[in-house]
């Protein structure tokens, strides 16, 4: 082979293997970031449960318009998935909060994602414990 042919391959090969590093940062940053979208899908629809149950009358089921019995098993939910783990926390009669920890790599530092809401009976707000996105 002449020196034209192995300087081709050898560009070839180099040209390969960043266009594979480049596609594993990628599929990375999209695992992590379609995660954290589940994540807040999970929580959002945890938070609308809970606003239903806190409206329904406590004869009927539901919290009597306080959150102050609310769990997870009384919003037909299970504390963790395939998504993440979820826990409430801070329950008090007029607002709780939830806090939802993914299953992947949030920062690159191996710290899953984590994200905190805190629900009232008529809106949601996020708190300022985003920690990875």
């Amino acid at each position: 082979m002449g020196q034209q042919q192995l300087l081709l391959i050898v560009l070839g090969v180099i040209v390969v293997g960043i266009a594979v590093a480049i596609g594993i940062t990628i599929f990375t940053e999209s695992a992590a970031q379609a995660n954290f979208d589940a994540v807040m899908s999970d929580m959002l629809r945890i938070a609308s449960n809970a606003q239903q149950w806190y409206m329904k009358p406590s004869s009927l089921g539901g919290g009597g318009r306080t959150f102050a019995s609310v769990s997870l098993p009384n919003l037909n939910m299970a504390g963790s998935n395939a998504n993440g783990t979820y826990t409430l926390g801070s329950i008090q009669a007029g607002s709780f909060n939830i806090t939802g920890v993914g299953k992947e790599d949030g920062d690159k530092d191996g710290t899953p994602i984590t994200i905190a809401l805190a629900v009232y009976p008529d809106s949601v707000s996020s708190t300022p414990v985003i920690t990875s996105r």
